[in-house]
């Protein structure tokens, strides 16, 4: 086999491992999320515990559940020396689907109040969630399909560099999968310093 070839498939094999490293990673987090010295906190939801009604989508989808739709409290602490920028972003581990994506946080920046993922936020830059909206979009697990509960993960990652403004094509913003590529590229380069999450479910149980 040529060498180029041989280069070419083990660059493709340390890429496609980056996703499992993460999640493998995140796992040994354990309870309480708190294997990191670098921690986030949160006074709207306890970490594990069900998120609060003020989390969830206004929608008829959610039914009885509808909420506030505003995105919570998020306060980091024990931050790695050198950081410029942070990003927050909400995913549901359970379906896959990224809530709520913001970049280019001020590094003096300790805390998001709630609802500082309202649309025009002046708190960082968002793209499009998987909704295709610039905002938090809380949770609202489809009741038809299974399982009826899902777990959220929201995480901070402190960059020791401020990411270049995402391009946008068109009528094309940039969405999720965009910040997840430059975050690929910055942990390949070494500017992700630390990371630490916390997380919830909603509904309650399991």
């Amino acid at each position: 086999m040529k060498r180029e070839m041989v280069s070419t498939i083990v660059a493709l094999g340390v890429f496609v491992a980056l996703p499992i490293v993460w999640a493998q990673e995140a796992g040994t987090m354990g309870v309480g999320w708190d294997y990191h010295q670098f921690q986030v906190t949160s006074t709207t939801f306890s970490n594990g515990g069900t998120l609060p009604l003020s989390m969830v989508a206004n929608s008829a989808i959610c039914g009885s559940f509808a909420g506030d739709d505003e995105s919570p409290e998020l306060s980091w602490s024990n931050v790695p020396r050198g950081t410029r920028s942070f990003v927050v972003i909400a995913y549901d581990v359970t379906a896959s689907f990224t809530h709520w994506a913001m970049y280019n946080i001020s590094p003096k920046t300790r805390e998001l109040p709630e609802n500082a993922g309202v649309g025009g936020s002046t708190y960082g830059i968002q793209v499009g969630n998987d909704f295709g909206d610039l905002s938090y979009d809380g949770p609202c697990p489809p009741p038809a399909y299974t399982p009826a509960s899902h777990s959220y993960v929201f995480t901070v990652y402190a960059l020791d560099i401020v990411l270049p403004v995402l391009p946008t094509f068109g009528d094309f913003t940039p969405g999720s999968e965009a910040l997840y590529h430059a975050l690929i590229e910055g942990r390949w380069r070494n500017h992700i310093l630390d990371s630490a999450s916390i997380g919830g479910v909603f509904p309650g149980g399991s």
